[in-house]
């Protein structure tokens, strides 16, 4: 998510929908990520015909230093109407998209960041334990296209 923030000219695409272990009990539908600026005005509409033409692609592996995390966000204030700093989801291909303006994304970083922090070591003194960060996205108490909704993050024990 911090590249997200971070790259306004990026479309960052994690092809995660291929990630559930061949044993896994869970047969929840599994989902792609793209993260975006909202700044590019990419539709989602047209992400099918632009993930057909995606090549291999290149993994890229980001390193912020902690002072480049902003303070955290008033909640007071992102509870009013004409606060537009959320995050935007929609669907389409088999994908999910999450855009926003760089603060958006930053609201929801203290989440992710403890479970990608954290996780390792927890999952690490408890090896059956659930894993998760709970990520929100759409405009609290206010109904549009896609409402307000939060996104649940599992940390999965890979298989290998």
């Amino acid at each position: 998510m911090g590249a997200g923030a971070r790259s306004p000219h990026s479309l960052i695409y994690l092809p995660l929908r291929g990630a559930r272990p061949a044993d896994s009990g869970n047969r929840e539908r599994l989902l792609d990520l793209v993260l975006l600026h909202h700044r590019l005005g990419f539709p989602a509409s047209r992400w099918k015909q632009v993930r057909a033409r995606l090549g291999a692609g290149r993994p890229h592996r980001v390193t912020l230093p902690p002072r480049s995390w902003r303070p955290p966000v008033d909640h007071e204030r992102r509870d009013h109407r004409e606060y537009r700093d959320h995050l935007r989801w929609d669907v389409a291909a088999d994908t999910l998209f999450l855009t926003g303006s760089r603060a958006a994304f930053e609201a929801q970083l203290g989440e992710m960041r403890d479970l990608v922090e954290e996780g390792p070591a927890f999952r690490a003194r408890h090896p059956g334990a659930h894993c998760c960060a709970e990520i929100e996205v759409g405009r609290p108490r206010y109904t549009d296209r896609h409402p307000w909704a939060e996104l649940h993050v599992k940390w999965c024990r890979q298989h290998g």
